[in-house]
């Protein structure tokens, strides 16, 4: 069996599997990716890990060295929790996607490297957040 996750290709693609969960409904739930508005540190020990799937990734092992590159069309920073999304940009295209099975709240995490740190950082994600079309 192959461990690796499934690619997201493209925006569409996140867009699509984003709606599937936002549609799937909700129950309450206290799991700490209530607090990931924006890109929100989230160590291994506050990552749920037992109760989420991973739904894919965006980083592309075909890519050595993805862009440091940001896209923000609007003059928000990119760590804003309105902040848009673009899958081909930093930080996003370093990122694996999940869902909680218990509130079905979509995350994205990724790996901020520091001189002499390392910073895995989460943020909950909703469709309306993508920019289509890339």
């Amino acid at each position: 069996m192959n461990s690796d996750p499934k690619l997201i290709k493209d925006s569409q693609e996140l867009s699509h599997l984003i709606c599937k969960i936002e549609d799937s409904g909700s129950v309450p739930c206290t799991c700490s990716l209530l607090r990931c508005e924006g890109w929100d540190t989230m160590s291994d020990s506050m990552w749920p890990q037992k109760q989420l799937i991973q739904l894919g990734t965006l980083r592309d092992a075909r890519v050595d060295e993805p862009t440091f590159e940001e896209f923000q069309p609007t003059s928000l920073r990119a760590d804003d929790p309105k902040a848009l999304i673009s899958v081909e940009h930093f930080p996003y295209n370093r990122c694996d996607v999940f869902a909680c099975t218990k509130c079905n709240q979509a995350v994205m995490r990724y790996t901020e490297y520091g001189g002499y740190y390392i910073d895995h950082r989460a943020r909950r994600v909703r469709a309306e957040q993508i920019i289509k079309g890339e």
